[in-house]
């Protein structure tokens, strides 16, 4: 388990324990819940927090959320990267089931090795039963996610769903405050960053290619524009050594 020493989190819980749509957690490494808020007891159907500290999301969900929740606890702690506006199904108080929108980063030591993760959970305030697009949207984002190095056809997608682009467009705007193009363009900004950071000296057409790019001249432009420098540019301050390191 981890130490109260470790990570000072008594302050941020106390703050969290005033939000009542938000659900906050830590989890060490083997996914056992650390810290959390008074709404995340009320999701896990507890009274108190003694109820669920020490425990895993299998102790307290059903088995097909659980796995979910945990496949993306190792895809965080085993990678080092974050989850961010990741629309999901979650259990309301009451053990009704509801959408809300996660996000869980890595959580280090002092020493920078991963030691847990530390996440938050909105309520949407929508349950499933009568809001059956809100899955469909789930599934289009985490398409996007897992395909952003291919062609992606937004319009497509949104036909397979049963809904027009336009209704995806504007649920993806009320749910992710961004549109699905965006989202795309973020994966694979966000997959091109990663590449640069492990292998700075890597062919920018190639790295435009993993990413889902065909011109490697409009990546370098999407690049600069969202990150605030070119890709060789990023590259050179990813390469230069931390201080204190020589």
């Amino acid at each position: 388990m981890l130490s109260l020493e470790a990570i000072n989190i008594s302050a941020i819980l106390t703050m969290f324990d005033a939000l009542n749509d938000i659900a906050f957690f830590v989890k060490d490494r083997e996914g056992r819940y650390f810290g959390i808020n008074r709404t995340m007891v009320r999701r896990c159907g507890a009274r108190d927090k003694d109820e669920v500290i020490g425990r895993t999301a299998l102790d307290l969900f059903p088995a097909a959320l659980a796995e979910t929740y945990i496949a993306q606890d190792r895809k965080v702690i085993d990678s080092g990267t974050s989850i961010d506006k990741h629309l999901e199904l979650h259990i309301y108080p009451g053990r009704s089931r509801g959408w809300c929108i996660t996000r869980k980063m890595p959580l280090q030591d002092k020493d920078g090795r991963i030691i847990g993760l530390i996440g938050t959970s909105r309520d949407l305030g929508l349950p499933d039963d009568v809001n059956p697009a809100y899955r469909q949207i789930a599934h289009i984002a985490e398409y996007i996610r897992e395909n952003y190095h291919q062609h992606v056809c937004l319009k497509d997608l949104a036909e397979r769903s049963g809904l027009s682009l336009s209704q995806v467009e504007r649920l993806f705007q009320k749910v992710f405050h961004h549109s699905p193009r965006e989202m795309l363009v973020q994966c694979r900004l966000s997959a091109a960053k990663a590449i640069i950071e492990k292998t700075p000296e890597a062919r920018i057409a190639d790295i435009a290619y993993e990413c889902g790019y065909t011109d490697h001249s409009a990546f370098s432009r999407q690049f600069k524009s969202v990150v605030g420098m070119s890709p060789t540019e990023y590259g050179r301050q990813a390469a230069r050594p931390l201080p204190g390191l020589l």
